[in-house]
């Protein structure tokens, strides 16, 4: 089964060298040994988007050059949109990104693997499905 890795996943695995993360950094570095890591476009840009340095930002684009993204079609965008506005009639506030990984995920019928309370409180109004680190 192929995941959806979001920011903050990515983020720990390459730039962090704190312990409290390293049960997440392992469970992505199974899912890159087994081919199992996604990342959309918009997940690149925030990742690369917080390298200021240029030498540490062409490392980190290297890395990353090895995942292709998975296309993000039309119908995403709009899907990406219900969601929104369904969990904001309801109180829930979100990021455009996230309602849009939501709705990638929702598309290809994978989990998202990230640590960002805000993808439980989706989770109450709209169909999506988060991973949960084995062990």
């Amino acid at each position: 089964m192929k995941v959806l890795v979001d920011t903050p996943i990515w983020s720990y695995a390459l730039r962090s060298q704190d312990k409290k993360y390293q049960s997440e950094i392992d469970a992505l570095t199974s899912l890159i040994r087994g081919q199992r890591a996604i990342i959309i476009g918009p997940i690149r840009q925030e990742i690369l988007s917080g390298y200021s340095e240029l030498r540490k930002y062409r490392l980190i684009k290297d890395k990353l050059s090895y995942f292709k993204n998975e296309p993000i079609i039309d119908t995403d965008y709009e899907l990406a949109a219900e969601f929104s506005n369904k969990c904001r009639k309801k109180g829930i506030q979100g990021s455009h990104i996230d309602f849009l990984i939501c709705a990638v995920a929702n598309r290809i019928d994978i989990p998202i693997f990230t640590n960002d309370n805000d993808f439980m409180h989706y989770q109450k109004l709209i169909s999506l499905k988060l991973y949960e680190i084995e062990g």
